[in-house]
């Protein structure tokens, strides 16, 4: 089985092929990309794959652009960590949506539905309707809320700290330190991956492969260099804040609400 995946995050990338090696072990990637101007590339010089593995959020847009620029003749197995999302997916050739973090037991049901489907004896694929079902079913339950707070370690005493008093997050030699508003610093037991399904995306935003921050601990964006943006958060981070270029239109437009 050849898989194509589709992601612009490198660690999240790293880790959904490790699980689907550990789901499938016979699966092939043939390609992991970033944007959706690459796929569209790859999908025009190349035979279909077997699979598509693809973010929602890619560096450049949306991955649902690929429908509406080219014939996409693949299944796809969407990950994103938002499940604002699902609606639109299952007007495309979706599988199965998941919701990141990505568990090993999902994926691999996601994949028996694939093979399920690719058997000539199998029965018939759902229909839209049975499909938009199964695609709801595996969103967490309306009731269910995001993240509201965090127990943070300081010295030998554990404190609950409110996800309104966060200002952000940053991932640096595999430690994550959560900044509160006021300037504390800890240590937390989170990958950013991670935090990206935990977090209310209409208030945290992955400004790249260090950041999380809050709508609120955005300051000021500066112009940078080939089309990126430059940002002031506070409390200030002594690391220097960019995002790309492919990424600056989606968090203005974030911004804006």
């Amino acid at each position: 089985m050849t898989v194509l995946v589709l992601e612009d995050e490198y660690p999240a990338a790293e880790r959904l092929q490790r699980l689907l090696h550990q789901a499938a072990p016979e699966a092939k990637v043939v390609a992991v990309l970033d944007s959706v101007t690459a796929a569209l590339a790859w999908l025009k010089s190349n035979l279909p794959p077997d699979l598509i593995l693809a973010d929602i959020h890619l560096a450049d847009g949306l991955s649902f652009e690929l429908f509406e620029r080219t014939v996409v003749r693949s299944p796809v197995i969407f990950t994103t960590a938002y499940d604002a999302y699902a609606i639109r997916a299952f007007k495309t050739n979706s599988i199965d949506y998941l919701l990141k973090p990505i568990k090993l037991a999902e994926l691999e049901a996601a994949l028996r539905k694939l093979e399920q489907w690719r058997t000539p004896t199998a029965p018939t694929p759902p229909d839209a309707a049975q499909r938009l079902e199964r695609l709801l079913d595996s969103l967490p339950l309306p009731n269910q809320p995001y993240k509201s707070r965090f127990l943070v370690r300081s010295g030998e005493q554990q404190l609950p700290l409110l996800v309104g008093q966060i200002a952000w997050f940053q991932s640096r030699n595999e430690v994550t330190t959560l900044v509160a508003l006021d300037g504390r610093r800890f240590v937390v037991d989170y990958t950013l991956e991670q935090l990206e399904g935990l977090l209310d995306p209409r208030q945290f935003f992955r400004l790249n492969r260090q950041f999380v921050a809050h709508l609120q601990a955005v300051q000021r964006l500066h112009p940078h260099f080939n089309g990126k943006l430059k940002l002031d958060l506070a409390p200030s981070p002594t690391d220097e804040v960019v995002v790309s270029r492919e990424k600056a239109s989606v968090f203005k437009h974030w911004l804006e609400g």
